[in-house]
């Protein structure tokens, strides 16, 4: 069993990395590897895409990597369990809004927006660890219930067409979509590899799940 994180430029992936290897061997989930190898993502078992940055510029660092084809076909074709982190989990929209409209995935019902809280005093980015509210059991979350904590960095949240896809939301002067997930993809806003013994025990069920 392969795990392909894809490295595109979109940030440092070393405790990313570090966190996915650890419950890899604890887990006996097999090998993972960063890797910017389109043909490695392309026949991996599993597909991790983290992200950093803006919504247009990784997007254009994936299509550059040509790991964007090898995903679609990974994930597509094969039904491939894929997990999308932070703006990896942007990038499974419709669109983002970010400085300009970009296309995404197209993989969840959704558009990327500015997080606009209710209170103007709350501040964006929203920064730091929040509450996760679970909206409906999936797999990635067992053993995970609401009031665990997650952490989080971001600008722009993913707004749903389809509230059946949306799995966790946190509060944030508003609800803030924090989970998404459809068929064999699962995305998370929040950093896993950040949100200690919640985030290592999703990292686990992800690398088990078997959709």
């Amino acid at each position: 069993m392969l795990t392909a994180i894809i490295d595109y430029e979109s940030g440092n992936l070393h405790s990313a990395e570090k966190a996915f290897q650890r419950m890899a061997q604890e887990t006996g989930a097999g090998e993972v590897v960063v890797t910017t190898d389109p043909e490695t993502v392309a026949g991996a078992d599993r597909i991790v895409l983290p992200g950093d940055g803006a919504f247009p510029s990784c997007a254009a660092a994936l299509w550059r990597s040509g790991c964007f084809q090898a995903m679609v076909e990974a994930v597509e074709r094969r039904g491939v369990p894929f997990l999308g982190i932070c703006v990896g989990m942007q990038l499974l929209a419709r669109k983002g809004h970010e400085y300009t409209e970009t296309d995404g995935l197209g993989w969840i019902d959704g558009e990327v927006e500015r997080i606009a809280p209710s209170d103007p005093a709350m501040k964006v980015p929203h920064m730091g660890w929040n509450d996760l509210v679970v909206d409906r059991p999936h797999p990635v979350l067992d053993g995970i219930a609401t009031g665990d904590h997650a952490y989080f960095v971001h600008s722009y949240q993913m707004r749903l067409s389809d509230p059946a896809q949306r799995v966790a939301h946190v509060d944030y002067g508003g609800d803030v979509t924090a989970i998404v997930a459809r068929d064999s993809v699962v995305g998370l806003q929040f950093h896993p590899e950040k949100s200690a013994a919640t985030g290592l025990r999703m990292i686990a069920n992800f690398l088990t799940w078997r959709p």
